[in-house]
């Protein structure tokens, strides 16, 4: 009898005690436990079986859970033995005093809420071990400490609220604690999402300074989330931490799962023969040397559904991978563009992530996205002479392809004026792709504005997320194309039609040229002929030509720009 699929269940006693689908990822504890790093964080893609893993580790180290061993029986963990035959780690379970809190859900929109909802968090935390109010344990000054924590402590009590109940802990049961946080991230997405990023830092900051590093009470610490946030943002002075990305070799395959263990899942479940639809569809993640790993989201709807689907893409806002992207300047674009004709990135990346600089630093995007799960390192190169490493990057696979093209068509939809103007383009009627294209722009330059000076950035930033939507829009007619070589020079945008089964040819070839007007061209109509000049002078259109696109079925239009007035003008087929 297979066992039953719980979708979404991130308790692991639950899914023990019923006996629920479960691959055994305990090997973490041992890995963990002898690697003897005193803060721990790993990084890891959201739906990769974080709070799973941190679940597992509280109902084995937790002092509440002592006497548990049949939560782990069968398990590797239950038979590991040291070199004498002792089951070693059968004797440290339930051995230790756990603080386990989580701020998945801290996903506010200004900083005095997220700052309260922490602070309840801590609060709820607390609450589960008020029996330190009974007794003697506590003097009268430190249990109305304890009272006192609340929603709306002071600051100085919030950032050392877990020390302080790490002390009493530590007195109670004579033991050092082991304190895991889990999506430790969470707000800081959210703070740099919604603009309160350097008030969030700056209480995250005293937090975590005096809760992992100069806690005299702590034995170890894990967190986990999906981004390493600079040490300088929220980790001054931690020097005691071990951090653990998707690019270190460590507990590469206890997050996510192996492609061992997804056939394995598959034959269990009678879908032996799916295994080619899978790995196209879910697999590309990559851990350390580790190459065969899939989304065990994606892998366990699969084995719910029985069908493929964008399970891991549609489970959570993917609105900071977009915001990144659709601000972004042309070079971004360009680049994303390139990902999504299944071209590769050849990057330096920095795996700490400054939230506050992500639009100034250097590839903080690629670093960001690959962070998230949606790039996968698919090759690297270490210069010897400049000992720096760069990456090659890809999509991580199907499913990540199929979600990025959903948040470009996003951007535009329910603008119909942006729908009528593919129309239009696709019937050359000119007229009304200058009326449709007016209208697009006036809405789509403020949504793809993001320089310090506008007038200088809004057309190339604009007219890079209007090719992305073009792609989407025409990828089954087109293949599209910005900013490449051909001729003697690089071209804007390049539609080549897709060639029909039979050789015949169903659309015509295009080239558009975008061009501010110059303050020595009198009106937009004289920046419409330069463009459509520069198209014929730089010869364009050889790349179409040298794949078989006759002359006569190649339309070239020139785009002026003034503002957000837009003029469009052809040349080329009549």
């Amino acid at each position: 009898m297979t066992r039953v699929i719980g979708i979404g269940n991130q308790d692991f006693e639950k899914i023990r005690v019923n006996n629920h689908f479960y691959i055994d990822k305990t090997a973490l504890i041992r890995e963990w436990w002898e690697s003897a790093d005193e803060v721990t964080l790993i990084t890891r893609p959201r739906r990769f079986g974080k709070t799973l893993n941190m679940s597992m580790l509280e109902k084995f180290f937790s002092i509440d859970y002592q006497g548990r061993g049949d939560l782990f029986g069968g398990l590797k963990i239950w038979e590991e033995k040291s070199s004498d035959g002792d089951y070693k780690y059968r004797k440290l379970q339930g051995t230790y005093p756990v603080i386990f809190l989580s701020f998945a859900d801290i996903k506010e929109t200004t900083f005095p809420e997220a700052r309260k909802k922490i602070c309840k968090i801590i609060q709820m935390v607390y609450n589960q071990f008020d029996f330190l109010l009974e007794g003697n344990t506590l003097n009268e000054n430190e249990k109305n400490d304890f009272l006192n924590i609340s929603a709306d402590m002071e600051n100085y009590l919030a950032s050392l609220s877990l020390k302080m109940l790490s002390g009493f802990l530590n007195r109670y049961y004579g033991k050092k604690v082991i304190i895991l946080l889990d999506e430790y991230d969470t707000p800081m997405q959210e703070a740099y999402v919604n603009g309160y990023w350097d008030e969030l830092a700056a209480f995250t900051r005293s937090l975590f300074n005096s809760t992992f590093k100069t806690n005299p009470f702590l034995e170890r610490a894990v967190m986990t989330g999906i981004t390493r946030v600079s040490k300088e943002s929220v980790f001054s002075d931690l020097n005691n931490l071990k951090v653990v990305t998707s690019t270190s070799s460590n507990y590469a395959d206890c997050f996510g799962f192996t492609e061992e263990e997804v056939f394995g899942a598959l034959k269990e479940y009678g879908l032996s023969g799916q295994e080619q639809n899978v790995k196209d569809w879910y697999d590309g993640f990559s851990f350390g040397e580790r190459k065969d790993i899939y989304n065990p989201w994606s892998i366990i709807n699969f084995l719910d559904e029985k069908r493929v689907g964008a399970y891991w893409a549609n489970s959570s806002s993917n609105k900071l991978a977009g915001k990144l992207i659709r601000e972004g300047g042309p070079n971004i674009k360009k680049a994303f563009e390139d990902l999504l004709n299944g071209r590769t990135l050849l990057m330096e990346i920095d795996e700490q992530i400054v939230y506050n600089q992500l639009h100034e630093k250097k590839n903080a995007v690629w670093s960001l996205l690959l962070a998230s799960g949606y790039l996968k390192v698919s090759g690297r190169f270490f210069g010897e002479r400049t000992g720096r490493t760069q990456y090659e990057l890809t999509l991580t696979n199907r499913e990540v392809h199929i979600m990025f093209e959903n948040i470009v068509q996003d951007w535009f939809s329910g603008n119909e004026d942006y729908n009528d103007f593919i129309r239009a383009l696709l019937l050359d009627d000119v007229k009304a792709m200058n009326v449709y294209m007016n209208r697009v722009s006036e809405e789509m330059f403020s949504s793809f504005d993001t320089g310090k000076k506008p007038s200088e950035k809004r057309p190339e930033c604009f007219y890079h997320g209007f090719v992305l939507g073009l792609m989407v829009e025409l990828s089954d007619k087109y293949m599209i194309t910005s900013n490449r070589e051909s001729g003697f020079g690089r071209y804007d945008v390049m539609l080549e039609p897709k060639i029909a089964e039979g050789g015949s040819l169903l659309n015509d070839g295009i080239l558009m040229e975008f061009k501010v007007q110059d303050a020595d061209e009198k009106e937009l109509s004289d920046t419409v002929c330069n463009a459509l000049r520069q198209i014929d002078e730089k010869d364009y259109q050889s790349n179409l030509i040298a794949k078989g696109i006759p002359e006569e079925r190649i339309r070239k239009y020139g785009f002026a720009f003034c503002g957000k007035r837009v003029l469009i003008g052809k040349s080329g087929k009549a």
